[in-house]
């Protein structure tokens, strides 16, 4: 028995060797174009270690480890079109933090390059989860290397990428965290990068870890609806390419389905149902045009898709006059086709359908074009102004770096016409402190396309600014709420920190003054115990409050002293709940226990967040918070994403226990056709159907179209969901989901 056993293992790490070696080929072959003999030699090299490094592991789902750093490589080489460095690097990107092989190691092996980038893949590690974010940290690090090279954050997202392929072998709450992480900060991120194919499948794949079900419902309809699809394609592309090739265009037209992400996000926008989403698929018109005559067949193409086709005046978007920042050229248009349908038709030329592919790595073919040069390089010196500030904190750093480098952009102009690239959303204070600090500091208002606005006013495309300051005006808390770009906030919170520090000055002088009233030394002992006594968190803490007159210390009665040194009791604070590291020690526990709801286990509090409303049923989560217990949500709430990206460390699973006896708030929306004894209809059922006690119900009719919303206690998701069903059986309405609030 035994005997049989050793020799089927032996036959097992025969076959993995084999298919160890056949990946490994496979590697090789996606970075051909451009290797040469010693490029070979330096990932044969790289590969041995990393075999070497990795041999005694094993991934979650029972395969050896190297297979995830090869996969890696190669979507490097295949999906991004990275060299052989990047490729070494992806090879030994895992090999510092899991393995005996060091940084310095490295370094002695492959030189500065392969280390740099290694050491910014490199996660740390010992950060004070209670007050900061370790996935933030991280992101911190890696970006802070970006700043140095680009190659790290494109390894990153092909680690990711790799990672949430084969996220289907890691349990159900690792699932949701990756997948939330990803969208939060690695989709958005391939987006800014023009990486597209690569954040459509981080995106899709997201949604089938957070929403399975949601997920495989809407590739089912997109297969059932497949061969439709194809033949509306044929079809509609027939005129157009008769056309073109009538023209003597050389030109390539695909039809292609939109990610499920994007249909899923267009539903939820939208407010509408899979067969309401009229652009499920986009038609691309690639031109093969040679590099001065691009912009004028771009057009050319797009009058003769206009020719046959009626276009919406509203969707059209000329991405070839202005590019987008990551790069993207692309002329956007939509058009309704014979059958009452709106197409998206995109027109690019090859160079620009490469671009939009591969993102930066295409521009390193294209690196005599300044214009992309200096795109990224603008990018990178975003990046840097970002990390100016060393004060901030991860969490502020990762959101400021969102808002900075993730939004669309608009060209604002200033009086004289300079113009002003601005992320999407940004107000006349933005564009004030883009201009120039002082300028930024000083404004009172704006002058937008001559007419007066607050410096809170959001830009739009083309405005013209005029920037209206005063020597007397001084940045406030308050500012912080009109801005979106990352460089305003950081200036804003520049000026409220050299006005704390000269706050800090006069309190200094102040708590000296008193010290020596009350005939005290004044020391640093002196200064901690005064501190201690008034609750402030630092002595600096301890001079802002005085200079703002939080703490009045000419009403304090003299206190006792012992030669100088001043005897007063520790201010008392209000009693602490238990560390959070041992509430989430015992929740999480090492075997990964659940929380469990309506459980009296573990006396610990807990409450239903109000900005979801779960009830009974939902696919819930529980967020820990300092102050105010267990926060349940549920999984696909809005905030959900967020907290699971941010603070992993606080999530706990739960589930509920059986609350059949209580009563739960949800709401209800619908809408349709108004008809007489509609509204009676809809109380009945709702009142005497289920049983079910209404808070409120509204109902507003307008021109033959009614919309109606209800607040009722339900016991479950079951509950409620039958209650939907009962309201979705009335002829007339044709629309009902839950709400949050």
């Amino acid at each position: 028995m035994s005997g049989s056993t050793a020799t089927k293992y032996t036959i097992d790490l025969e076959e993995e060797k084999e298919e160890i070696l056949r990946r490994y080929r496979s590697l090789l072959r996606a970075v051909r174009g451009e290797r040469s003999a010693e490029n070979t030699r330096l990932i044969r090299k790289a590969f041995n270690i990393a075999l070497e490094a990795h041999k005694e592991q094993r991934r979650k789902s029972g395969e050896p480890y190297i297979y995830h750093p090869i996969a890696v490589a190669r979507i490097c080489a295949e999906e991004i079109g990275l060299g052989v460095t990047s490729v070494v690097a992806a090879l030994l990107h895992d090999t510092v933090e899991d393995t005996d092989l060091t940084l310095e190691d490295v370094r002695d092996l492959f030189g500065d390059t392969v280390a740099t980038i290694i050491d910014g893949l490199t996660k740390i590690s010992g950060v004070n989860w209670q007050t900061d974010s370790m996935q933030a940290e991280n992101f911190r690090k890696v970006l802070l290397t970006l700043a140095q090279d680009v190659r790290v954050i494109l390894i990153k997202l092909a680690d990711r990428l790799h990672n949430m392929r084969t996220l289907d072998s890691m349990s159900r709450d690792k699932q949701m965290k990756i997948a939330s992480e990803t969208l939060f900060l690695y989709a958005p991120l391939a987006h800014r990068l023009g990486l597209y194919n690569i954040k459509s499948e981080l995106e899709d794949l997201s949604l089938r870890g957070k929403e399975p079900e949601v997920y495989h419902d809407i590739e089912q309809r997109l297969k059932k609806g497949e061969t439709v699809r194809r033949r509306f394609i044929s079809r509609f592309i027939l005129p157009i390419r008769e056309a073109l090739e009538k023209e003597a265009f050389e030109f390539e037209i695909k039809g292609r389905p939109k990610s499920i992400y994007s249909i899923w996000q267009k539903m939820q926008t939208k407010g509408v149902t899979f067969e309401e989403v009229y652009d499920l698929f986009a038609i691309r018109i690639i031109v093969d045009s040679k590099p001065e005559l691009e912009k004028a067949d771009c057009w050319k193409v797009y009058s003769i898709v206009t020719d046959y086709y009626q276009p919406s005046p509203d969707r059209l978007r000329d991405w070839i006059s202005m590019p987008k920042a990551n790069g993207y050229e692309s002329l956007h248009t939509t058009v309704m086709s014979p059958g009452g349908k709106w197409v998206e038709v995109q027109i690019r030329s090859r160079r620009m359908d490469q671009v939009a592919e591969m993102g930066l790595a295409a521009h390193y073919r294209y690196k005599g074009e300044e214009e992309h040069v200096h795109a990224m390089e603008g990018m990178l010196n975003k990046i840097r102004e970002l990390l100016k500030d060393p004060g901030s904190s991860a969490l502020d750093f990762v959101n400021d770096f969102k808002l900075n480098l993730f939004n669309d952009v608009i060209m604002a102009f200033t009086p004289k016409g300079e113009m002003r690239s601005l992320p999407v959303g940004a107000t006349a204070l933005d564009f004030a402190f883009d201009i120039h600090s002082q300028i930024g500091r000083r404004c009172i208002g704006a002058k937008v396309n001559h007419k007066l606005v607050p410096m809170s006013q959001p830009l739009r495309n083309g405005d013209q600014v005029e920037i209206i300051t005063s020597r007397k005006q001084q940045p406030k808390e308050e500012w912080l709420n009109y801005v979106v770009t990352a460089s305003a906030r950081h200036k804003i919170k520049q000026a409220l920190r050299d006005q704390k520090r000269k706050l800090a000055t006069v309190g200094r002088e102040a708590v000296q003054h008193k010290l020596r009233a009350w005939g005290a030394k004044v020391n640093d002992e002196n200064i901690a115990i005064l501190a201690d006594h008034l609750l402030a968190s630092s002595p600096a803490d301890l001079y802002w409050k005085v200079a703002r007159e939080r703490h009045n210390l000419e009403t304090m009665p003299t206190p006792p002293m012992k030669n100088g040194r001043l005897m007063l009791p520790k201010g008392i604070r209000p009693k602490d709940e238990r560390p959070l590291e041992e509430i989430v020690a015992e929740i999480r526990g090492t075997s990964g226990g659940t929380f469990t709801i309506g459980d009296e286990l573990r006396s610990m509090e807990y409450k239903l967040s109000p900005c979801c409303h779960p009830i009974p049923g939902d696919d819930v989560f529980g967020f820990l918070t300092p102050n105010d217990g267990i926060r349940i949500h549920r999984v696909n709430c809005h905030n959900a994403v967020q907290l699971m990206s941010n603070f992993a460390m606080r999530i706990v699973k739960a589930r509920w226990k059986g609350k059949d006896s209580m009563e739960f708030l949800a709401g209800i929306q619908f809408s349709g056709i108004d008809a007489v004894g509609l509204v009676n209809r809809i109380t009945t059922i709702i009142s005497h159907e289920n049983n079910v006690n209404m808070r409120s119900i509204s109902f507003e009719s307008k021109d033959g179209i009614f919309e109606g919303k209800v607040m009722a206690y339900v016991h479950s998701a079951d509950h409620l969901h039958s209650l939907v069903e009962k309201l979705r059986s009335v002829p007339e309405v044709r629309r009902v989901e839950r709400i949050d609030h």
